[in-house]
């Protein structure tokens, strides 16, 4: 009995390393507890129910990813993080953690869980993120295109192309299969570059810095060729891509901007590349280039 106890115990221990600490009833059945020794187990403080069946095991200050999975596994097989809470998953927007969102399949009523009855989603709409099941980056942007004012849901896809390296295309294939979701119309903005937007501290200085310098602003954050670019003065035949480390530090990013830099050249136009330290610390050659450059 002992041997048989240490192995349902080992199993256990296996389940919630793999979920965030968090188990279900039908899987420490499974792992060989009888309802009683679950019971015993709650009485004890070694299991903290959550959701109807669903548990903790053994620790009383979850993290977040922890309550986003409980939720999913309260909501039962084939449920997904959704919305808000799949986007901060995703690292598409910060702050605080949304309350967890769940689609589902079958009606569900989880306290503190907000539940949407869905239809089966596509495959391609569903992923795992951090172990935890969630709807996909690009329709995880879908959802948020009727939630999000523009320039939020902007920078959702900006740094759904910086995390995943999501495109425009990946979203509207979902955008195709939902046409009628709320928002799409606006995402579709976003994703064709449509809503001026800025994206960073050093996009809003750098304009400042224009602005103060009486130079012509550029169009932001629209596509050029295949990829996105930060800045473009289409009458000048110049395109300016400003480098932060954040954006800039992986060698995917690192090969993007220089995929960007030849587009540039072969559509015609001068290309710079302008780091923080130019636009905040030491912006006067920058101005004079620029000057010259906007003054052809």
């Amino acid at each position: 009995m002992a041997t048989q106890s240490r192995t349902a115990e080992k199993e256990i221990g296996r389940i919630a390393a793999r979920q965030h600490g968090v188990v279900t009833r039908a899987q420490l059945l499974a792992a060989g507890l009888s309802a009683d020794a679950i019971a015993d187990r709650v009485r004890n403080g070694v299991l903290i129910a959550v959701h109807p069946g669903v548990y903790r095991v053994g620790h009383s200050a979850p993290s977040v990813e922890a309550r986003y999975m409980a939720a999913v596994l309260a909501c039962g097989p084939g449920a997904v993080l959704a919305g808000r809470a799949a986007a901060y998953l995703h690292k598409l927007i910060r702050g605080t953690a949304p309350p967890p969102e769940v689609l589902t399949p079958t009606e569900r009523r989880i306290k503190g869980v907000r539940t949407r009855r869905t239809r089966a989603l596509d495959p391609a709409d569903k992923t795992l993120s951090n172990c935890i099941p969630a709807t996909s980056v690009p329709r995880t942007l879908v959802d948020l295109a009727g939630v999000l004012p523009a320039a939020d849901l902007a920078r959702a896809c900006h740094e759904a192309g910086v995390h995943h390296h999501t495109t425009p295309a990946q979203v509207k294939a979902v955008l195709g299969r939902r046409p009628n979701a709320p928002g799409a119309q606006e995402l579709r903005s976003v994703l064709d570059g449509d809503v001026r937007v800025t994206l960073s501290k050093l996009e809003k200085r750098f304009l400042d810095r224009l602005k103060a310098a009486v130079l012509p602003l550029p169009i932001t954050n629209r596509p050029a060729g295949t990829k996105r670019v930060d800045c473009r003065w289409p009458k000048h035949c110049l395109t300016v891509e400003l480098d932060s480390y954040r954006y800039h530090s992986s060698r995917h990013a690192w090969e993007q901007d220089r995929r960007r830099e030849r587009e540039a050249h072969a559509r015609g136009d001068d290309f710079r590349r302008y780091t923080w330290g130019d636009v905040f610390e030491s912006p006067e050659q920058m101005l004079r280039e620029l000057r010259g450059l906007l003054r052809r």
